[in-house]
């Protein structure tokens, strides 16, 4: 449906880093991502931007001091996705380690409350008689619920990373790298970094204080929570700049030492992976869906309890409990994928014919997936989607996914400039948004997204675009050339996994685990044979035992299979060469 095009990163040879430790081809692949010294690759908690920068860090950090000496009892506010789930849990630890007894948290239940700290939710917290809210991965958008907590006499500190709507909340403290004024460099930290950040703040007041040795604590170590923060950094798909960068990478480093929290070791347990060679990747694809599970089906709490949790038969448990949530999320995903494709076939549009911007409803939707779902179609279409299914009565929730070129969440306030009343509430991302509109309004927004996309999107963007790090070497196809690469990492959103692309002969092809086309290739310069495979192949196109030779796109990656370590391609993009 979509079509391909493959491009090779272009790297001066006078822009090589030294690095006299790695191989010539590592040092590319750095070239290419602008890495000119070992600093800028990450690695050291020193070398993590202060918090000093941040706006309203004093007065949040004054507000929580109070709290803590005065033992007030604290509600941690959340949001029902990985990142809000690991702030939760990370702002629940760390003002423990404070000294804070009165802590407890409230994930607002996404079916009957939705997003943010909503009027609605703060009344549930009133229940509770908190003196202080905080909210984390929330809150910037939330104008009204702060207005009423403030009317119910409870104080609110926002704690979040989403983009800043035209009026902010009243709150005590806005702790935001991208709210208005904010001179915090890293403004791609998520949610359970700027809380870890607001932590960091408050335990160097409350040094400061002597607050530690009065009550006879120790210092709290909050290098223990890096593990938690790694996880809610990669799975929100943030920039992995230096600073993203640095925190992934002692976060990893801490699991692949076995210092995780029991939830998340169990989680790594149950998803099949080792933590001793855990992966940023890893955290995105296995552990984070089993997390964000909760959060689509059921209750995120159950997540968080994970995350918490000190006893290890219990996180077992739980994470038990969130597998198989995710297997039930994937059945849903995968029967609503298969209704939006065959919807795309009954109108017959083919990829010239597509809307720029692509929206599909069904009233059996699940709200809690459709997100998933736009992330999917986007991917065989290559051009933003909105899914949306039924909300509250009259009303529908769309979960929107871009691509490059368009930022989703500016597009969707255009729209609502256009058409005054269209978007009944919306927020969000570059990449990733959310929406609430009346369901008779659906054909109306469909024209205007599609509209708003054509503005700013020529079909030349609609063309996927592969980059690749250019071609490897017989020698360069070697197990250490993809340790190096392994260690490398974090390798993420804006600091790309390298990609290469050649071009082989089939020597085998046949199916593995129904969906997963196993190839044998050889390299036709030096006739090397090598294992590939590409997970959930396009089965309408392969096995193809006529195709004997194919250019692939392709990631080195090391297959360890029965005590034996050989060198693997794991295919990304597969294409039969000119007559086969």
């Amino acid at each position: 449906m979509k079509h391909v095009s493959i491009h090779r990163r272009k790297i001066p040879a006078s822009d090589l880093p030294i690095f006299s430790e790695v191989p010539s081809a590592l040092a590319k692949i750095y070239a290419s991502r602008g890495i000119q010294s070992k600093h800028e690759l990450g690695r050291h908690l020193k070398e993590l931007l202060p918090d000093t920068a941040m706006k309203g860090m004093p007065e949040a950090v004054q507000r929580l001091s109070m709290a803590v000496k005065q033992n007030q009892s604290i509600l941690i506010v959340g949001d029902f996705d990985c990142d809000g789930a690991t702030s939760t849990a990370v702002a629940m630890l760390g003002l423990k380690m404070m000294g804070a007894t009165q802590v407890d948290y409230l994930v607002p239940n996404r079916f009957e409350y939705g997003y943010g700290l909503s009027p609605e939710i703060v009344e549930v917290a009133y229940t509770q008689s908190p003196q202080l809210l905080i909210t984390v991965d929330n809150g910037i958008s939330s104008v009204e619920g702060v207005a009423r907590a403030n009317q119910l006499g409870m104080d609110v500190i926002v704690t979040d990373h989403h983009l800043a709507g035209g009026q902010l909340p009243d709150a005590v403290a806005i702790v935001n790298p991208n709210q208005p004024g904010c001179d915090f460099f890293a403004k791609s930290t998520c949610g359970v970094g700027v809380i870890f950040y607001v932590l960091i703040a408050l335990r160097r007041s409350l040094i400061a204080d002597d607050w530690f040795a009065k009550q006879g604590m120790q210092q709290p170590n909050l290098a223990s929570l890096l593990d938690l923060v790694a996880l809610g950094t990669v799975a929100d798909v943030v920039a992995l700049e230096h600073n993203n960068r640095t925190l992934v990478y002692q976060g990893l480093q801490r699991i692949r030492a076995g210092k995780a929290r029991p939830g998340l070791l169990a989680l790594i347990e149950i998803s099949g992976r080792r933590k001793e060679r855990l992966v940023a990747s890893d955290l995105g694809f296995a552990l984070a869906p089993r997390l964000n599970a909760a959060g689509r089906l059921e209750d995120m709490s159950i997540g968080i309890e994970c995350l918490l949790s000190d006893d290890e038969d219990y996180a077992r448990e739980l994470a038990q409990t969130l597998d198989q949530l995710n297997l039930e999320r994937r059945g849903i995903e995968q029967e609503m994928q298969q209704q939006a494709l065959s919807l795309l076939d009954q109108i017959q549009l083919d990829q010239t014919s597509l809307p720029f911007g692509l929206c599909l409803y069904d009233a059996s939707w699940h709200q809690g997936v459709v997100g998933i779902l736009a992330s999917r179609i986007k991917e065989k279409t290559h051009r933003p989607v909105i899914a949306f299914a039924p909300g509250d009565v009259g009303e529908i929730k769309g979960s929107a996914r871009s691509i490059p070129g368009l930022h989703i969440r500016d597009a969707l306030d255009q729209i609502a400039t256009y058409h005054p009343g269209l978007i009944t509430k919306f927020g969000g991302h570059a990449m990733a948004a959310g929406l609430t509109l009346a369901a008779d309004h659906f054909d109306l927004f469909c024209e205007a997204f599609d509209q708003v996309v054509r503005q700013q999107l020529s079909a030349e963007d609609l063309d996927q675009r592969l980059e690749t790090d250019g071609s490897l070497l017989p020698e360069e196809l070697s197990i250490s050339l993809a340790e190096h690469i392994r260690e490398a990492g974090p390798w993420g959103h804006h600091f790309p996994e390298p990609l290469f692309d050649g071009d082989f002969r089939i020597l085998q092809q046949r199916l593995v685990g129904k969906k997963h086309l196993k190839l044998v290739l050889m390299d036709p310069a030096s006739g090397m044979h090598l294992d590939a495979i590409q997970f959930n192949t396009d089965l309408s196109s392969w096995p193809n035992e006529a195709c004997k030779s194919v250019r692939v796109v392709y990631k080195l990656d090391v297959n360890e299979f029965r005590g034996q370590r050989t060198v693997q391609l794991l295919i990304e993009y597969i294409e039969p060469q000119n007559g086969y």
